[in-house]
């Protein structure tokens, strides 16, 4: 088994991984153009040339990254292969120098493993005003917010400069 950076012509394979645990409401369903559009935050696992899972790193900004869409084909669960996925993950987040991981999940166990603690949603803004909001299960959601690094706050860019030149004639 490997991992790798999905390509565009992995997003077929992609969406029926996440498909087949949406319906159940184990993932948040993500359409084909859904995914075709955010393939690039994707690493796929291989085992022999077959695509046997997904995760994707959606990156808020320096002080956030979201692990989401992390399945594994339940005929190869219990190999080792979401732990590999986890950690091309976390590699990609420090390359990119990001200080806070965060997700949601129903399995905190997995996760605490891989050192993620538990967290409060209020913890996690960025998130919430994203995705969370528009969420059918917002009001009664069952899921539990683990973050792994220091707590984010929101972005905070740094104050314009002046960059317009009064420009005599």
């Amino acid at each position: 088994m490997r991992t790798r950076e999905a390509l565009l012509p992995d997003a077929e394979q992609i969406h029926g991984l996440i498909a087949a645990y949406s319906g159940d409401g184990t993932l948040l369903p993500r359409n084909f153009a859904e995914v075709c559009e955010n393939v690039r935050d994707f690493f796929v696992l291989e085992d022999h040339g077959e695509i046997i899972g997904c995760g994707a790193l959606h990156l808020y900004g320096p002080h956030l990254a979201e692990i989401r869409s992390i399945t594994v084909d339940p005929s190869r669960q219990g190999s080792g292969g979401g732990e590999r996925l986890v950690k091309a993950l976390l590699a990609q987040a420090r390359k990119h120098k990001v200080s806070s991981i965060c997700l949601f999940t129903r399995i905190p166990e997995f996760f605490s493993r891989m050192g993620f603690a538990m967290a409060q949603r209020e913890d996690l803004p960025d998130k919430i005003h994203k995705d969370c909001c528009v969420c059918p299960r917002f009001h009664c959601c069952d899921e539990v917010a683990m973050v792994r690094g220091e707590l984010p706050k929101f972005a905070i860019l740094p104050q314009p400069t002046n960059w317009l030149v009064k420009i005599e004639v």
